[in-house]
């Protein structure tokens, strides 16, 4: 699956912890994340990822246009909803990509600790079959 992985700077520490605590999940899987999210988890563990730009430097949109095209199948969002965003626009832009597209999206801990145990119970398989039968491929 293609799983993106987004913080703001105050919630970076959280987002690495919490990649180094299931990164044998994440291991199995295609990981995306903004610039210096994606940099730090990969300094802390040994997985790949795919880093796109800042986020306020248009990373969240070039995740967008994944979600758009429905090549992304999960989110970990670690938002701050105590400092304003420069970029707020792209990040409300992201989140209703997610629902128009039926994007599993978690914008906090908790969620995302519940996106990846049902990750790793495999109860995220239906999406093979959005990839499987998309119009144009067989």
């Amino acid at each position: 699956m293609n799983i993106a992985l987004i913080a703001h700077d105050r919630k970076k520490d959280e987002m690495v912890n919490f990649i180094i605590a299931y990164e044998t999940v994440f291991e199995n899987h295609l990981l995306y994340a903004t610039g210096t999210t994606g940099t730090r988890i990969m300094e802390s563990t040994k997985l790949q990822i795919h880093c796109f730009m800042s986020g306020p430097l248009g990373g969240d949109q070039q995740i967008g246009a994944m979600v758009a095209t429905n090549e992304m199948d999960l989110i970990i969002f670690l938002r701050d909803p105590l400092m304003a965003q420069p970029h707020e626009p792209d990040i409300i832009a992201l989140l209703r990509l997610c629902d128009v597209q039926g994007i599993p999206c978690a914008t906090n801990i908790a969620t995302a600790e519940i996106l990846v145990k049902a990750l790793d119970r495999g109860d995220f398989a239906w999406r093979e079959l959005v990839h499987k039968y998309k119009p144009g491929e067989m």
